[in-house]
This record gives structure tokens, sequence and C-alpha cells, in this order.
């Protein structure tokens, strides 16, 4: 059975930092795009970042790019993603999820989702 589950979210002050951990099993990890998305209230679900199991390759969404890192433990079986510099507009659920798919997949190319985690940015 396949299950991602999510943890790290939280409240933070604006300029602060969060780490979101997504620990994957019931799928051979490295075989996969695994990447985070966020829901704002009232917005459609983007992308923020993935990254290739295999190769270790990462894309970003252009308003994470020199904020957000994204990095994975194959051994783990667990994606990480690191925010820093984080902005009231980053407020939303993230949520993890993984494909077998290409590293610039956005949404649609994700086949297994977690439940999400809040993360709240205060001015």
């Amino acid at each position: 059975q396949v299950q991602l589950v999510e943890t790290g979210g939280g409240l933070v002050q604006a300029g602060g930092s969060l780490r979101l951990s997504c620990a994957a099993s019931g799928f051979t990890f490295s075989r996969y795009v695994m990447g985070w998305f966020r829901q704002a209230p009232g917005k459609e679900r983007e992308k923020v970042a993935t990254i290739s199991g295999s190769d270790g390759r990462t894309h970003y969404a252009d308003s994470v790019k020199g904020r957000f890192t994204i990095s994975v433990d194959n051994a783990k079986n667990t994606v990480y993603l690191q925010m820093n510099k984080l902005k009231p507009e980053d407020t939303a659920v993230y949520s993890c999820a993984g494909g077998i798919t290409v590293v610039t997949a956005g949404v649609y190319g994700m086949d297994y989702w977690g439940k999400g985690t809040l993360v709240t940015v205060s001015s």
C-alpha cells in the first residue's frame, strides 16, 4: 500500500525557515519523480519543486527559486523541502507527491499524493 506522510508544517514569521519531510512507502522510491505542491485558499494547486529519484535533477517554480531546496534520501525513502526566506504568500497546504514521469512534470504527472501539511507565514 502506497503511503506518503508529510510532517514539518507550522506557523512561522516572514523571513523565517521551515523544513518539510515526506516519508514514502509502498513503491520503489528511486524510480519516481518526487515533488512538493501547494494549494492556498481559493487557489489552484501549484507545483513548488520536483526531484528525480534516480539522478537527483531538480525543477523549481519561479516563485521559490533561490529560497526553497528540494532533496531526497533514497535510503530513507524521504523527500525534503527546505524553505528559507518565507513570505506570507507562501502560506498554503503543502503536499508531497510521486509519479513515474519527467522532472519538469506538474500536478497531472503525479500518481500518488499525501494528505498535506499546513504552512502559515505571518507578516
